[in-house]
């Protein structure tokens, strides 16, 4: 079944199973988590549902005026569309003029707020992505692991350097993608195949770890 939810990243730490086995487990909260809109294909050229999550205190008139066409009065942070088209099992139905979606036997309509329990079970496999932490300007050792040059015979200024860039009159430029130094973090990141180790109304754990820093936004999916 295909399952989709927005959440936060939050603690980290680690679990033990019956066996002993030590696994590093994440939280991810995902309370509140409302529906605010479709997106189809017939009207707008891709289908895809749109997600609002965290409650906050001030939001910009654009945004509040969306959360009360959908039906929702609590003020949401985040809002994310999430594409479905390729979900075989994800159908738009429309009930006394309201419009939602069936996941398999679960119907979701817009204004609803999403339970984790009713989407995923314990021990599915999620694809969880998020933005990367930020390590702004590094080098070439940090950024692509280079290796770095000789400590001896008077290199004492070459230890992390990248080397040679190009060369000669041949083509006489440097190629499109040479591994240089440069912004390093801040990407989007997306760890397939988390397991599920425990879920609740208010979140779910998955095992190992996800991008991004404390209460930084994520998006959960079911694995493909």
């Amino acid at each position: 079944m295909s399952g989709f939810i927005l959440g936060e990243k939050s603690d980290q730490k680690q679990v033990f199973t019956e066996d002993g086995t030590r696994w590093p487990v994440t939280l991810v909260k995902t309370n509140p988590c409302f529906v605010v809109g479709i997106k189809t294909n017939d009207k707008d050229g891709y289908f895809s549902i749109k997600l609002g999550f965290k409650q906050t205190k001030n939001i910009k008139n654009p945004v509040k005026g969306e959360l009360k066409k959908a039906g929702i009065k609590t003020p949401l942070h985040f809002l994310k569309e999430i594409r479905l088209e390729y979900a075989d099992d994800v159908i738009v139905i429309e009930d006394d003029k309201k419009q939602g979606v069936q996941i398999g036997g679960k119907k979701i309509y817009i204004g609803d707020q999403i339970n984790p329990m009713d989407i995923f079970k314990k021990g599915d496999k999620v694809d969880v992505s998020g933005q990367s932490k930020g390590k702004g300007f590094q080098g070439v050792v940090k950024r692509h692991g280079f290796k770095g040059g000789p400590k001896t015979h008077g290199q004492s200024d070459r230890w992390r350097a990248p080397g040679s860039i190009g060369q000669s009159t041949t083509p006489g430029r440097v190629y499109k993608g040479k591994r240089m130094a440069g912004r390093m973090g801040m990407d989007r990141v997306t760890v397939r195949n988390l397991e599920i180790y425990d879920i609740s109304e208010d979140g779910l754990y998955v095992k190992g770890l996800v991008p991004g820093g404390k209460k930084s936004l994520l998006e959960i999916r079911s694995a493909k």
